[in-house]
């Protein structure tokens, strides 16, 4: 059977012992990671205990915490341990933390006690901080050491640690002074210190920091590790480019998330249950449809004014439509520049004047398409209604999507809570008052 050739899957369904593991060899731990999440978790294990357990262990690193979890109840207690030992210190952590408290009893007694003790600690952090993500597989050199020596202690310690493509410097108190390059180190003079080619500004965060602030500090300063140090400036671990890479792309969920009113869903949507996937969606559907029910009363307020003017209702969906585009849109780009740091609470002020011109501007636009339009379903005076009414709820609408972000961010609730659904549904209704109140105005003039 030719493995390279047929799809891994297919290969760990159908194939032989000798073909599965040949496959396992052969294949990236990514596509194997990807392949094993399709199967059942007894046949992943059946598959991928036929290689060696280093292998094992890389494996399941690429394996979402959902699938790992599930993955460790169908291994034996030995089995767990041997993978855990081989795996980095950050991913221990992780399955730690998502194992039951039977599972954690029955995984401990088989580890080391460097590795036991390694876990509780790195465990033991609160999530959303620096140190929930941080590793302790780093590497750390003296001061005192000469360029020769300190090549030395890393091509030892290479094997068992994260990177070394940059080297963190600490005293005999585990203080961080500061970082050396690789690169520096090969290219300096044999005899050089340490101390003489390290860079002092490390950009390090607190343990205790905000996780999001360490993630913009990586991507700000472009760098592979950023470190990590405790309230006396010890170096107590680091945090990884790719780590932070797995944030941001929990983050850009979650936000995506809340921008549909979606909240709460703790797994993936192709491993979340029928009644997780409820929970998630029912609340604010809930708290929606009374929202919509100002609409509702504002429309029943004007049913003379509606009853006179049916061409009234004609655009009543395309108006309504309009502002919650536009608060939307403005929501949008409000969310994502909070999040980023690209504006702060201080700016609201500079930007409130800036969408506020920029609503008119696609006001006006847009009330010059629609009151062609009005022309020649109701005449000049409904035209007239259509267009001011267009340039008002458009203005209103961003507005709202453009300031409801700050509101919330000055509460201490997250921004992108002001979603798409909500938005809209704030804006429908002021849609509503804005256009019968101009048409009672214009048409019902003596």
């Amino acid at each position: 059977m030719d493995t390279r050739t047929q799809p891994i899957r297919e290969i760990l369904l159908t194939g032989t012992s000798d073909d599965i593991r040949a496959a396992l060899v052969a294949e990236h731990p990514a596509d194997i990671a990807k392949a094993l999440k399709t199967l059942g978790a007894h046949d992943a294990w059946a598959s991928l205990k036929l290689v060696p357990v280093e292998q094992q262990a890389e494996i399941f690193g690429y394996l979402d915490n959902d699938f790992r979890t599930l993955l460790a109840t169908v291994m034996a207690r030995g089995a767990l341990a041997a993978i855990v030992m081989e795996m980095n210190a950050d991913d221990r952590a992780d399955l730690y933390k998502q194992l039951s408290e039977d599972q954690r009893k029955a995984l401990m007694p088989g580890l080391a006690q460097a590795e036991r003790e390694d876990i509780r600690r790195l465990a033991s952090y609160e999530e959303d901080t620096a140190g929930a993500i941080m590793t302790s597989d780093y590497a750390a050199l003296s001061p005192e050491l000469s360029a020769t020596r300190a090549l030395t202690v890393l091509r030892r310690e290479a094997p068992d640690k994260e990177t070394i493509y940059r080297t963190y410097v600490i005293d005999s108190d585990r203080i961080l002074l500061g970082s050396v390059r690789l690169q520096d180190l090969i290219t300096a003079p044999a005899h050089a210190k340490v101390a003489d080619i390290m860079e002092t500004n490390t950009h390090a965060v607190r343990v205790d920091d905000d996780i999001e602030n360490a993630v913009r500090k990586i991507a700000h300063y472009d760098v592979v590790a950023l470190p990590v140090v405790d309230e006396a400036g010890r170096l107590v671990g680091i945090i990884t480019h790719d780590d932070a890479f797995d944030v941001m792309q929990a983050e850009a969920t979650d936000d995506f998330h809340r921008v549909g009113t979606v909240t709460g869903l703790e797994a993936s949507v192709g491993s979340a249950s029928i009644p997780m996937l409820y929970r998630a969606r029912i609340v604010w559907l809930m708290v929606l449809v009374f929202g919509n029910i100002f609409s509702g009363a504002g429309i029943a307020h004007f049913e003379d004014t509606i009853a006179a003017h049916l061409a009234l209702m004609f655009f009543l969906p395309i108006l309504i439509a309009s502002g919650g585009n536009a608060g939307s849109q403005s929501a949008t780009l409000m969310v994502r520049a909070l999040a980023t740091g690209e504006i702060g609470m201080s700016d609201w002020g500079r930007v409130l004047g800036r969408e506020l011109v920029v609503a008119i501007l696609l006001g006006l636009s847009m009330a010059c398409a629609i009151a062609v339009i009005g022309v020649v379903r109701g005449g000049p005076e409904i035209a007239l209604v259509i267009a001011l009414s267009m340039i008002l709820i458009v203005i209103v609408g961003s507005l709202i999507g453009m300031l409801l972000p700050f509101i919330l961010s000055r509460f201490n609730m997250d921004p992108a809570t002001a979603s798409t659904p909500l938005v809209t549904s704030i804006a429908d209704a002021t849609g509503v008052l804005i256009y019968f109140s101009i048409a009672r105005t214009i048409l019902e003039m003596p």
